[in-house]
């Protein structure tokens, strides 16, 4: 009934006039229905307050379309031949926002003692944030903790060790700089009176209500024909947290952009190739990308009494069981890879390897169930944890199993109670998935190394292998690119072969803009990029 509501609400809304209502076409308008927590870039953890924080702040470094790391507030850096010591030199031409805390109430010029104060904002275990991780690495032995100002423009960190992903981790958000005076001021107030230098600054923040955002006057990147960014003059994020008034909004063109398509829209909407439905083409825009996200089966490898799933042959069977073609056509709208090359996703350097996964083969899966030692009479058995929004997922792949002699009963957590069992080890059996937190393959293949182990690490399968571990440490230890893709290469097919995990799909990014908007940019990163967007 719902349903059949919401698609005569769409008849409605395009038997009337679809034009936007808005006269200010220069104000960039979506609905986040999550809505955001914080504008401080310390706690900048999920993807609402990612895009939020992106606009207001910049670092070091940034990542293109195409994830290649690119200047930012550092316009050239160098790394020693020993990969330990990481020299930036940074622009004489950024500025923070203007704010009366300075003097004058103009915006400071950014020097490297900021960015010494605010990495180490981030490495203080006392302020909370989950981006303190980053600089694990960092030699606080060495002089002034491993950080250092040499002067205004030249800011030194020095690793303990090698770590070639290091560059692309401080791409991230949290490594965004911000001015000490400004937040000491505040405190933790901070996340409401954000001052930085991204391509816009705060205006009003009616908290659950929504959050506008002025351009920033001052912003220092410009196009190559000197064309000043952003090219809009505001953003206004709503929040409305049900998701159908959200997307009716989106319709009636109040909103310029949509990201994804809550699934009880998907049908309606989109061919199950993922296409735009012939009575929507022109309505609107749709954009669909790579996106960073593995969505997998975790299956516990430890050898103990009443895990099935220690069986490396049971493992293989239950990855030729699954359709995975099926599952994105039928189910996903066409949205998403089936992943058949190992648990490195599209988008990401070191996809394109050779290495070959696993397709649908039932008759391989129950040939290697028969050898693993399982019959008609003596059935393997086994528990899939999973979410209620992924039962639809599950409930397929659970009559893929069924049907090659795998019998698997589906358990239904709450998110919360979900994460605490996989960290803990505590389920042998579950959906799961892993969002890029940078843009190196090494932050997926960590998921496997042994000293990863859950729950101090990510390794939820608690998998051992000593090769894959010297390969891994091999790795982190290479600064030569091409060497380390193909030692990626080879623990990827180590992952395939020993099965872990039953690699589902690689995610997809989807995206819907009114007929106006140009110049969105995107990355697989699903980073929102509003610096060249103009509203025509």
């Amino acid at each position: 009934m719902k349903k059949m509501i919401f698609i005569f609400m769409i008849i409605l809304i395009y038997s009337c006039n679809s034009e936007q209502k808005n006269m200010d076409k220069k104000v960039f308008r979506y609905n986040e229905a999550s809505g955001i927590s914080t504008l401080d870039p310390l706690f900048a953890s999920d993807r609402a307050v990612i895009w939020a924080v992106n606009m207001l702040f910049d670092g070091l470094v940034r990542l293109d379309e195409n994830l290649i790391v690119q200047p930012s507030i550092a316009k050239e850096w160098t790394i020693s031949e020993d990969g330990l010591e990481y020299n930036f030199l940074l622009r004489d031409d950024v500025y923070f926002h203007d704010h009366h805390i300075f003097f004058n109430g103009k915006g400071r010029k950014v020097i490297a003692e900021d960015f010494v104060y605010s990495f180490k904002r981030v490495m203080d275990r006392s302020s909370g944030s989950r981006g303190n991780w980053i600089f694990n690495n960092v030699d606080v032995e060495f002089e002034d903790m491993g950080m250092k100002a040499i002067n205004d423009s030249t800011f030194s960190i020095r690793l303990k060790s090698p770590q070639p992903p290091f560059i692309e981790m401080l791409s991230m958000p949290y490594c965004s700089v911000v001015p000490k005076e400004i937040t000491e001021k505040y405190g933790k107030e901070f996340r409401s009176n954000p001052v930085g230098t991204g391509p816009f600054k705060l205006f009003k923040w009616y908290e659950g209500v929504n959050l506008v955002l002025h351009k920033n006057n001052n912003y220092f990147l410009k196009e190559e024909d000197g064309t000043s960014l952003p090219k809009i003059d505001a953003v206004m994020i709503s929040f409305i947290k049900d998701k159908q008034v959200g997307f009716l909004g989106f319709l009636r063109g109040e909103y310029h952009f949509q990201s994804g398509i809550d699934g009880s829209f998907k049908d309606e909407l989109l061919s199950k190739k993922g296409n735009l439905k012939e009575k929507y083409k022109g309505k609107f825009q749709i954009e669909k990308g790579a996106y960073l996200n593995t969505e997998y089966l975790g299956m516990l490898t430890r050898n103990e009494p009443n895990n099935p799933l220690s069986n490396k042959k049971l493992r293989q069977a239950i990855n030729y069981a699954v359709n995975r073609e099926d599952l994105i056509l039928y189910l996903r709208n066409g949205i998403g890879k089936a992943a058949h090359q190992g648990f490195i996703p599209e988008g990401l350097p070191g996809f394109d390897l050779e290495r070959e996964g696993y397709t649908y083969n039932p008759s391989k899966a129950k040939q290697l169930l028969k050898e693993a030692g399982f019959s008609v009479n003596n059935k393997a058995k086994i528990k899939l944890s999973i979410t209620p929004e992924y039962t639809d997922i599950c409930e397929f792949i659970q009559q893929q199993l069924k049907a090659v002699g795998i019998d698997a009963q589906i358990d239904v957590n709450q998110p919360a109670t979900q994460r605490e069992m996989v960290a803990n080890s505590k389920v042998n059996f579950f959906r799961a998935s892993w969002i890029a937190d940078y843009a190196n393959a090494e932050n997926y293949l960590a998921l496997f190394y042994s000293k990863n182990k859950s729950p101090a690490g990510p390794n939820y399968t608690q998998f051992e292998n000593s090769i894959y571990d010297q390969l891994y440490e091999a790795a982190n230890k290479t600064i030569d690119f091409e060497k380390r893709q193909k030692l990626f290469a080879q623990m990827d097919s180590i992952i395939i072969e020993e099965a872990p995990v039953a690699i589902l799909f690689y995610d997809e990014w989807l995206r819907l803009t009114q007929n106006n908007v140009k110049g969105l940019q995107g990355n697989p990163m699903n980073l929102l990029d509003l610096r060249y967007v103009e509203l025509e």
